[in-house]
């Protein structure tokens, strides 16, 4: 990052927002505005043009995505940062910002105060987000954190015959060793053999104990 005013390249297609918050950083005497982007193709020659230190950029562009000129900045000038300031706060649009190299993603009800802190954030290393954003983030992590333990749920199953699964099904719903054998047609001495590997494969020391582990695996359904 330069010891002097920081670079500052913004992108806002709607003229009255672009103006406000080129005044807001103008007056800043911490920046130093470089340009102020209508749209994809200003901005990605104002980064072939400048060296900057961020990006404030917009989503939705006339021309475009400011989320490509966010990859675009990554590849030409990897040192620099960017921040979203966008009225999109969808899952979809906060993932792509992030993953593209948003450092920082805002909401455009966000006043000169929180724009100014929210700069020195990204600059200080720190990711200001706007609060429905982080909602957003949570949420998504939440969601992999289930899939995840899905994953490791489903890794621990222990693996039964099919023979053995129709057993399973059996004692869930009670029937007994000789129904069990006259149901599926095999003799009555092979039935506890397949219930003790049963036991075995889930840990189980009895019916109930059997059938439970297999519902919370997900093996069978009650």
């Amino acid at each position: 990052m330069t010891t002097g005013p920081l670079r500052i390249l913004l992108t806002e297609d709607d003229g009255p927002i672009r103006e406000r918050l080129a005044r807001i950083i103008g007056e800043w005497p911490e920046a130093d505005l470089c340009a102020a982007c209508a749209n994809l193709e200003e901005t990605l020659i104002a980064i072939g043009a400048n060296e900057i230190d961020l990006l404030i950029t917009d989503i939705n562009l006339p021309d475009g995505s400011g989320i490509d000129a966010i990859r675009f900045l990554a590849k030409r000038q990897p040192k620099a940062e960017a921040m979203v300031i966008s009225i999109l706060a969808d899952e979809r649009s906060v993932l792509d910002a992030i993953e593209a190299g948003a450092a920082g993603y805002l909401l455009k009800d966000a006043d000169s105060i929180d724009l100014l802190d929210a700069i020195r954030d990204v600059m200080a290393g720190r990711s200001p987000i706007s609060s429905r954003i982080a909602r957003v983030l949570v949420r998504r992590l939440a969601e992999q954190g289930q899939v995840a333990s899905n994953t490791e749920n489903a890794a621990d199953k222990p693996s039964l015959t099919e023979r053995e699964m129709d057993i399973l099904w059996g004692i869930a719903k009670g029937f007994t060793y000789g129904e069990l054998a006259d149901k599926l047609a095999i003799s009555r001495q092979t039935v506890p053999v397949h219930i003790r590997n049963i036991y075995r494969k889930l840990q189980a020391t009895n019916r109930s104990e059997a059938v439970f582990e297999a519902s919370r695996l997900g093996l069978i359904k009650l």
